[in-house]
């Protein structure tokens, strides 16, 4: 429950309050908690609100939020699907946006057959006698009504219900619509925050996009850090990819970089991009040897999630793939390059480059996984039993490198 200043005990206070949180950049949380305590310290007799706005996310399609007088309130949030859930099919907030309504008010209390909404039956059976629903729209004024169009706009639906013996009164429902478009303003500005931090987050990585988020956008600022680069990349995808149609392709695509992004989240790494059927993220969580101890120790939680994965795969008939890895350490550059208009926050450098070099041997040294010497010795000494596989001279390197695999009994190597 998110802690706040009393709202008010007026409209115009609650009014003055919600512009002041919407300038301030308060949270949905926080804004819905003040706007509820305010209108019960009103007199306004709320038993429970519910709000419910949709989300520009890859994972859910939409928030809730639901407060009971006594209880405070709850977040969450909805998975996004193709089709509608039952439950949100028979809400009364569909109906909202799919029969052309700007209102609906049922009087609970004054009801003698069951509603065809079965939330309303729930509520009455816990002694709610009045219920009212609205929505403002994002896409101009007036509700979130869409005049027939039955597609789901941008903006938030809210519900209010009332156990007072005969419900609200008319002046409670005024009091409340007065006061509507500054709730929505300032819900408005927080989504477009959070909208704003949960793209960055998804496209530029949980690292760059909490930097750009910073203030880091000019174009050439750049940061050096030590760190170690790790380098996957799926074994076989391109030939698999020849006989497979479109649309498993993708799907398996997603099946083995989930696992590689996941993997890299849970030991503190930050993915830096993706490539085609690879990516390159980077351990930076303290000095180099905590990011080679960090990158080492991803490597067999990576080797147990993609054979769980395979024997997932195999089992329903689906094609499978293996991985290869490659892990090296040193300076690197991180931050903005491009143009004017178009920028990419990544990283540059030998280390960079020399990542790439090593990556490239998988095939002619036969081993799957290859780590450089500059990470062997930052780990050192390391849980993995890590094995010399000679030194060799990288192009583009002057002196040789040494390089390593982790031994495991059977081990990982590259097919021909």
């Amino acid at each position: 429950m998110t802690s706040f200043e009393p709202a008010s005990s007026s409209t115009n206070d609650l009014i003055n309050w919600l512009v002041d949180k919407g300038l301030e950049g308060a949270g949905q949380e926080e804004l819905l908690e003040g706007f509820c305590t305010s209108l019960v310290d009103m007199g306004i007799p709320l038993m429970r609100f519910h709000a419910a706005q949709s989300a520009l996310h890859p994972v859910y399609g939409g928030t809730g939020y639901s407060w009971y007088n006594g209880s405070g309130g709850e977040s969450e949030r909805f998975e996004n699907t193709d089709t509608p859930s039952e439950v949100w099919q028979q809400s009364p907030l569909y109906a909202l946006l799919h029969e052309d309504l700007d209102e609906i008010r049922v009087k609970l209390v004054e009801q003698n057959e069951p509603s065809r909404f079965p939330l309303l039956n729930d509520l009455r059976e816990i002694g709610a006698t009045d219920y009212y629903a609205t929505g403002l729209s994002y896409e101009g004024a007036g509700s979130v009504s869409l005049k027939g169009s039955k597609k789901i706009g941008d903006g938030v639906l809210m519900s209010w219900t009332s156990d007072a013996p005969t419900g609200f009164e008319d002046n409670d429902l005024s009091r409340i619509n007065s006061v509507l478009p500054h709730l929505g303003l300032a819900l408005k500005s927080a989504k477009n925050q959070n909208l704003t931090k949960d793209l960055m987050r998804v496209y530029l990585g949980r690292d760059a996009g909490r930097r750009v988020l910073s203030g880091e956008i000019r174009r050439g600022s750049l940061q050096q850090i030590d760190a170690v680069i790790w380098n996957f990349d799926l074994e076989g995808f391109t030939t698999l990819s020849e006989d497979l149609p479109g649309n498993e392709i993708i799907d398996m695509l997603n099946d083995y970089l989930a696992v590689a992004v996941g993997v890299v989240h849970d030991r503190g790494g930050n993915i830096l991009k993706f490539m085609g059927d690879g990516l390159m993220a980077m351990f930076d969580v303290g000095e180099i040897d905590e990011d080679a101890h960090a990158a080492l120790g991803a490597v067999p939680l990576l080797q147990a999630r993609m054979d769980d994965l395979n024997t997932k795969r195999q089992a329903e008939g689906l094609p499978v793939a293996n991985f290869t890895l490659a892990l090296h350490s040193g300076e690197i550059l991180y931050g903005n390059i491009g143009s004017k208009t178009r920028l990419d926050f990544t990283v540059i450098g030998p280390a960079v480059n020399q990542a790439a070099r090593i990556a490239g041997m998988h095939r002619s040294l036969g081993q799957r996984i290859l780590i450089s010497d500059d990470v062997a010795r930052a780990a050192s000494p390391c849980a993995q039993e890590l094995v010399s596989v000679g030194r060799y001279m990288l192009r583009g390197v002057h002196e040789p490198k040494e390089l390593f695999t982790v031994y495991s009994p059977g081990g990982p190597s590259v097919t021909d």
